[in-house]
């Protein structure tokens, strides 16, 4: 039996989507619905029907699941944000092991066994240290600072975020109290118009240090130096305010040049006992005391000796790599983006490490470099982007033969694919945690651990 567009059905959510959705069967059709939880039985009104399911809302809720908790955000169900403002922790982490363990064992071939308890990240809550948050303006022309409602570039207004860290929520305010005031304008992406894009936030909360970054539409903004004063009025952290430029026609949050206003351009941090200079371009961990539990299960893994060489693909500000330079003779750091690199021989410098050298190259192409050179790394860390390491990577590194492979993966996914083709190249997967780095949203993190097999 068929189900119709607009009509209510009464089902219970029997799982969860990837991202985060329920999942409802009706008259044998599956059904989408944000905001539910497993367990909930509900009126569900279907808004579209598709060949293969369909999406809905929650209309009203008959018996809620046992997971579900009181939700403690005004605008949990109208940005894009949080999907698991809903149900307890527990539960949450529950879906996010076994979306783990269904990839991996379903698609990448994994045995079960080898799959470890999932990682809980030590909180749950201001445990962001970077925030990008669109700038609109308002019906009445004042300027919002907010969210993107869930597949829309429309802002919902941010009052305050719980996931964020502590001091950006009064960085909103005061930068708005400025922006108001200042005769500056919104950036209309439609029409490209406008000078405010993005109010960009990084905080350290070991150094307690702050940055504000506006990224806009222009090389200088109207009464600067009022932004300045007031930031540092109203944010006693605040260490150093950039101006990022970005006149490109494109969702980029970012442009290529920054112009300081106040300060060094940049704040540091200090993760797994070093220093790190994060600047606006830099890539860094988001959750930096998470991060610390990911690197160690990393360098359990890695389990490196003093005489070998360690190869950290994707490197980005070469945190990670870093992290394990004083248990190896020789690190060898790789990353596409410029000034990635330029922070990681940076970041090398500040902690004294010598043992390190930092190549600018796409990873299948410095993977080449590095094998025509005769280097073979006894280790290979990898920690791809979201779209996972390229065909060209895996073979290349394949070819180098390392004792062992770490992957550091952000979607459980192209994880799985990747894994799949790494043992058809003659390396098992020994061990697989997954790690919270994201609570709240349906993000996960995984570390795997692959040995090569003799005489393959």
């Amino acid at each position: 039996m068929e189900i119709e567009k607009n009509k209510i059905y009464t089902a219970e959510a029997v799982d969860y989507t990837s991202n985060g959705s329920g999942i409802f069967k009706i008259n044998g059709i599956t059904v989408f619905v944000p905001n539910t939880a497993v367990g909930d039985i509900a009126e569900i009104k279907i808004l579209k029907v598709g060949k293969n399911y369909s999406f809905g809302k929650l209309e009203r809720l008959i018996s809620p699941s046992t997971d579900r908790i009181d939700t403690d955000c005004d605008i949990f169900n109208k940005c894009g944000g949080c999907v698991f403002r809903h149900i307890e922790y527990r539960a949450e982490l529950k879906f996010k092991h076994k979306r783990v363990y269904d990839v991996l064992t379903r698609i990448g071939g994994v045995d079960g066994n080898i799959i470890g308890d999932i990682v809980p990240s030590p909180s749950c809550n201001a445990y962001r240290n970077k925030a990008q948050l669109p700038i609109a303006q308002d019906t009445s022309g004042r300027i919002i600072v907010g969210f993107y409602a869930p597949r829309s570039h429309r802002v919902i207004p941010l009052n305050y975020c719980s996931l964020q860290s502590e001091p950006f929520n009064r960085a909103v305010g005061a930068f708005l109290e400025w922006a108001n005031n200042s005769g500056e304008i919104a950036y209309d992406e439609t029409n490209h118009k406008g000078v405010l894009r993005h109010l960009y936030l990084r905080y350290s909360k070991k150094t307690d240090e702050l940055m504000v970054c506006v990224v806009a539409n222009t090389y200088k903004l109207k009464e600067e130096e009022e932004l300045v004063e007031i930031l540092k009025d109203k944010l006693p952290e605040l260490k150093t305010v950039v101006l990022n430029i970005n006149r490109e026609k494109t969702n980029v949050i970012t442009g290529k040049k920054c112009r300081n206003l106040y300060g060094n351009g940049y704040i540091t941090d200090e993760l797994c006992g070093l220093k790190f200079k994060i600047s606006p371009l830099s890539f860094y961990q988001i959750n930096r005391d998470a991060a610390e539990k990911l690197y160690g299960i990393a360098a359990d893994f890695a389990n490196l000796g003093q005489g070998e060489t360690l190869l950290d693909m994707y490197c980005g500000t070469g945190t990670i790599g870093l992290s394990m330079a004083s248990r190896v003779k020789n690190l060898i750091g790789v990353e596409i983006v410029p000034q990635a690199i330029e922070d990681a021989k940076k970041n090398a410098q500040i902690n004294n490490i010598k043992n390190a050298r930092f190549i600018c190259s796409d990873a299948s192409e410095a993977a080449k470099l590095l094998y025509d050179e005769g280097i073979r790394p006894d280790c290979i860390i990898l920690d791809p982007p979201r779209k996972g390491c390229c065909g060209d990577c895996i073979s290349v590194v394949s070819e180098m033969s390392p004792d062992k492979i770490v992957y550091v993966s952000c979607d459980p996914a192209t994880l799985a694919r990747d894994l799949a083709i790494f043992d058809e190249k003659g390396y098992f997967t020994k061990n697989a945690i997954p790690v919270d780095m994201f609570p709240r949203t349906s993000h996960v993190e995984t570390v795997c651990l692959m040995s090569r097999v003799e005489g393959k």
